[in-house]
């Protein structure tokens, strides 16, 4: 009840100051602090009037261009997740509206789509490339694309898997977005499992409970009649139901096997430690344990993007974002051995020649920026990458003097990732020439993820967007003709159009 009467407040408030505006008794240039003071983060502010969704997302940030002559050196952890562009594309398809700054997450965009980066070091379970071409949206820079791909495993050849569901039950998930579809979800992931495979599932609503001991995959109509059982009410106990789940999964552990707790929830946690920092601190303490996650979050109007994306930063973990039956079909089936970790702790170390280069841009992976320090510390978390995934990551970078010195690599880098099962890293190199290729040039690879980039600037009104438009962006898809199994490059072509006609 306290609930509905402080949301009920602060809608009302929203109304009221809309009010104001419409009669001009109260100015339209409202400060952000003022806006923020008078109805809270929770709520985005479009400067063409306000939209109240509800959704708590980080707040949005972007990095700068470094000068090489202060710091040559870039670090950064890896991210595949792709909720983001999930979310995003719900926005636009929809809602209907230009999303929250705050909801866009460029390397997310960029790393939703599986790119079919060749596979080809035998001896490590990660693989390299990368190159750089003239940057498209400012024709004095360039642009450096920089390639990971997890080793491909055969279905066959995957390890025996221990699987807790940790699926929230809680009052607000009772819609169709929500539990419903969480449902149909975990049911496609049951036919997918193997026999040697064990599920237990675990619900919180006011409190945990566990709904179904450790199973064999070859009793899948009984996983599956767990599931349909599931129904939503009650409060959000998130923390000990996580708690919970650890410990089912640690009493299952498979040695040399994949232990792995999947998240479905809005993350609205209202029972118990239920802020992002004391959730994070939670997870924080488990991810020692050899066991992964996967977070996948649901629904609109009090999905908690901001604690569910730093859960899986901080936890060994992904984010996923469920909204359409299709993209059930991506996480649970198409993208499935995704469910297995190949690689742990991946950290890059760009190290940028003084001679070649002015100065740099990290896009993206604002949240996941370390101190160059840290590449060495091996107790520093980093991000996974799972079997046959890729990673993308994407610097703009200033030449010196405009040169093009193709005889010295413009950039070395530097990876250090550890096994799953290792608390040691081992490091891995690849230098990148400058070989003075125009975008026009440059491999569908370059082109499709810099596509990505630039519609992400657009969206969140970047500074750095330079002459980035959506009809250019479709110039630069159409030029490319990349492996589209399942339509989602496609679909993303038809996205674009749509935000088009939203601006």
């Amino acid at each position: 009840m306290k609930n509905f009467f402080k949301t009920a407040f602060k809608f009302n408030l929203f109304l009221l100051l809309s009010f104001l505006i419409s009669i001009g008794l109260l100015s339209c240039e409202v400060s952000d602090s003022t806006l923020d003071s008078a109805i809270n983060q929770n709520y985005y502010v479009d400067y063409a009037g306000f939209t109240p969704t509800g959704d708590q997302y980080n707040q949005y940030v972007e990095n700068p261009f470094i000068k090489v002559s202060e710091n040559p050196t870039s670090t950064f952890s890896t991210d595949a997740d792709g909720a983001a562009y999930a979310n995003v594309r719900r926005f636009l398809q929809q809602g209907q509206m230009i999303p929250p700054k705050g909801a866009i997450r460029t390397e997310e965009l960029i790393n939703y789509f599986q790119l079919d980066y060749p596979f080809n070091n035998g001896s490590h379970p990660i693989s390299l490339n990368g190159e750089v071409s003239e940057c498209p949206w400012n024709t004095e820079n360039k642009l450096v694309r920089i390639g990971l791909k997890g080793k491909p495993i055969a279905k066959q050849n995957l390890p025996a898997s221990n699987f807790v569901f940790l699926i929230d039950v809680s009052g607000s998930m009772a819609s169709e977005d929500k539990l419903d579809l969480l449902k149909n979800g975990f049911k496609y992931f049951v036919d997918e499992l193997s026999d040697n495979d064990n599920v237990a599932i675990v619900t919180y609503a006011g409190s945990a409970g566990v709904v179904l001991e450790a199973t064999s995959g070859k009793d899948k109509q009984k996983i599956k009649n767990a599931i349909d059982k599931l129904g939503a009410g009650g409060s959000t106990a998130g923390a000990q139901g996580i708690i919970t789940a650890y410990e089912i999964a640690q009493q299952q552990f498979i040695e040399n096997g994949n232990n792995r707790i999947v998240i479905g929830t809005d993350g609205d946690f209202n029972v118990g430690p239920s802020s992002q920092e004391e959730l994070v601190k939670l997870i924080e303490e488990k991810r020692d344990l050899g066991i992964y996650i996967t977070v996948l979050g649901v629904g609109r109007g009090n999905l908690n993007d901001a604690a569910l994306e730093q859960i899986a930063n901080n936890g060994n973990g992904t984010y996923e974002y469920i909204d359409t039956i299709e993209q059930l079909k991506k996480v649970f089936i198409y993208d499935y051995n995704k469910f297995y970790t190949v690689a742990k702790d991946v950290k890059i170390q760009v190290e940028f020649n003084p001679e070649n280069v002015e100065a740099y841009r990290l896009i993206g992976y604002e949240n996941r920026v370390l101190e160059n320090e840290d590449f060495e510390d091996d107790k520093k978390d980093a991000g996974e990458i799972g079997s046959n995934q890729n990673v993308t990551a994407l610097y703009e970078i200033v030449p010196k003097n405009n040169a093009n010195n193709s005889n010295d690599p413009t950039f070395t880098i530097d990876f250090r990732y550890k096994n799953p099962d290792a608390d040691t890293s081992i490091p891995l190199e690849l230098e990148i020439f400058d070989q003075g290729k125009t975008f026009n040039q440059a491999s569908d690879f370059m082109k499709f993820t810099s596509s990505v980039a630039s519609f992400s600037m657009i969206l969140s009104e970047s500074e750095y967007k330079g002459t980035s438009n959506y009809d250019t962006i479709l110039e630069w898809l159409n030029a490319t003709n990349l492996i589209d199994e399942h339509g989602f490059k496609a679909e993303f072509k038809e996205l674009v159009k749509t935000a088009k006609t939203l601006n």
